[in-house]
């Protein structure tokens, strides 16, 4: 037999086992396992969270997102924005 020869025989061995074991290999459960839910807030931030003054919640969405290119430029989207990409100015 010629190299050639012998590396498809190999390739074909090697695929030929790896069907074998994807065969007898168990699948993946089908339902996720459960997770638990969201702990409930304490007293403490509840009463924080409420007692925040609109003027406060004013700024806070008027802070922006302050990431730094390379040339440090810098991103002017809100804090905290769903976009993926950044603004510079």
């Amino acid at each position: 037999m010629s190299k050639m020869d012998n590396l498809r025989a190999m390739r074909e061995a090697k695929y030929a086992e790896s069907q074998k074991r994807a065969a007898t290999a168990p699948s993946r459960p089908k339902a996720q396992a459960p997770v638990a839910p969201p702990a409930p807030k304490k007293v403490e931030e509840r009463a924080g969270a409420a007692a925040a003054s609109p003027a406060e919640a004013a700024a806070d969405t008027d802070e922006l997102c302050g990431h730094r290119n390379i040339s440090g430029r810098t991103c002017t989207r809100e804090k905290g924005h769903a976009a993926k990409s950044h603004r510079y100015s």
